[in-house]
């Protein structure tokens, strides 16, 4: 008699082996799954500051003065005790973003309402595919925390934030100043 020994792997072998490898497959969708959901991450964040960019540079183009845009001595006033209707922080008489009287100055869009689930234009019409992205806008005057290059003095300066948040949970905030230029001519 001769013993042959047979060959092979036992039932418990090949449990473990199919456990293991299940293992390592659902790691693996797991971890291709999050790269997929990730892979939408950039599209959203460039829109959002496309956003965040349109928005500051409407805002930017703005001027920014001692006076109201609307008042004769808007160029030549030195002082906001110059002025007829001296600018302030925030909208005066009724201007809006979206209809006459319109925002004129820097500083009346520290009243921009904010636009929550959608981006409208200039004229509120809602922008098609941007459903989802909201934006709020800050105006304030400039503070010793945020340093205006320079050396501007700080009365003399508007610190603008734009925050735009997208989809999955895609936050984009730009920050910049509007200096002020009049007395000087245009």
């Amino acid at each position: 008699m001769s013993s042959s020994r047979q060959r092979g792997m036992s039932l418990l072998e090949v449990v473990i082996f199919i456990v293991v490898l299940g293992i390592g497959i659902t790691g693996m969708a797991i971890l291709y799954n999050q790269l997929t959901l990730a892979s939408v991450d950039p599209l959203v964040r460039k829109q959002a500051v496309a956003i965040a960019n349109s928005l500051m540079e409407e805002i930017q183009l703005r001027p920014f003065t001692y006076c109201d845009p609307d008042d004769p001595l808007v160029f030549t006033a030195g002082s906001p005790a110059a002025c007829a209707t001296p600018e302030g922080i925030g909208a005066e008489g009724g201007e809006t973003r979206y209809v006459d009287p319109r925002f004129d100055n820097v500083s009346d869009y520290a009243a921009f309402p904010a636009m929550a689930g959608s981006i409208q234009d200039i004229n509120n019409n809602t922008i098609a595919g941007l459903a989802g992205y909201s934006a709020t806008v800050a105006v304030a005057e400039a503070s010793a925390d945020f340093a205006v290059p320079g050396g501007v003095p700080l009365n003399e300066a508007l610190r603008i934030t734009v925050t735009v948040s997208g989809p999955g949970n895609v936050t984009a905030v730009l920050q910049g100043y509007r200096l002020r230029y009049a007395p000087n001519s245009p």
